[in-house]
């Protein structure tokens, strides 16, 4: 396959994952409907709230997880490639009281075909009067995670990840040639670098993006940015959402462009390795 459709499911996911589970499954159902293969919900698809103690009775292990099995059997229904940008999970290590902030790549027959934990913790003050702590709430992820599917190979990162541009580079460099980066991004943060990051992700691997966005005000109080984006190799935005409303985004993307665009800029292969020197410290 070298010709898809793809599509972002653009969210505002609330403090009940009953409620978040109908809702984005309407939404996927109406992007398989127009005909989209692959299909990428954002960061936090099952529960967004904040608040201090209240996710974690809502939070359960993934064996036990009442949206996934949902999910499962409705990729297998459409028979669509769905990434489901992330759920929050309880771990059952015993070794952490903490969370997993983790995609699951569904194939068309309803198996997972991977996961990926959020490796980069937000922990950040960024001016909305809010201070996010997500290390406190959830364990970093230590592996990244490069899938093929029937859309080709789709390299995962989460959110903050798209502030890490070696985490992409090393997905392109495996065999990427579509990057997901389902987000929950701030508005203050998603005005100011929410654009800017995305292309450049796109721009300096040569691969697709597809950017699937939370959007609006939560019931939790928090903001997000909205603006979902798919992206090509040559950092051209396909396809963009609102700045607060949920709703789908599509764009048929050419899998023929991304060897175009690297063999135009091959900053992949034209990579040196190099030496730091510093003077005068």
């Amino acid at each position: 396959m070298t010709k898809l459709t793809a599509a972002c499911i653009q969210m505002r996911s609330g403090t009940e994952p009953e409620a978040n589970l109908a809702a984005a499954t309407a939404l996927i159902r109406q992007a398989a409907g127009q005909g989209a293969a692959l299909i990428a919900t954002p960061e936090m698809t099952n529960l967004l709230d904040i608040r201090p103690g209240m996710a974690r009775p809502k939070v359960r292990p993934e064996a036990r997880d009442e949206s996934l099995p949902a999910f499962r059997a409705l990729a297998a229904e459409l028979g669509v490639t769905l990434l489901i940008g992330s759920l929050a999970i309880a771990l059952e290590d015993g070794a952490d009281d903490r969370f997993a902030n983790r995609s699951f790549l569904i194939a068309p027959d309803g198996n997972i075909l991977a996961r990926y934990d959020k490796i980069h913790m937000f922990d950040v003050e960024v001016g909305d009067g809010q201070t996010y702590r997500e290390s406190r709430a959830y364990r970093p992820g230590e592996a990244a995670v490069l899938a093929q599917t029937p859309a080709g190979k789709l390299g995962l990162t989460i959110c903050y990840d798209v502030r890490f541009p070696h985490l992409h580079r090393a997905l392109a460099k495996a065999g990427a040639e579509l990057l997901a980066i389902p987000a929950a991004f701030t508005k203050v943060t998603g005005q100011a670098h929410w654009h800017i990051l995305v292309r450049a992700r796109a721009i300096e691997t040569g691969c697709f993006v597809i950017a699937p966005a939370q959007a609006g005000k939560h019931e939790d109080g928090r903001e997000t940015f909205g603006h979902s984006l798919i992206v090509s190799p040559w950092g051209e935005v396909l396809a963009e959402g609102s700045a607060t409303e949920p709703g789908i985004v599509m764009a048929e993307i050419d899998l023929s462009e991304v060897a175009k665009a690297r063999g135009r800029i091959p900053a992949l292969s034209n990579e040196q390795a190099f030496s730091l020197k510093t003077f005068g410290f």
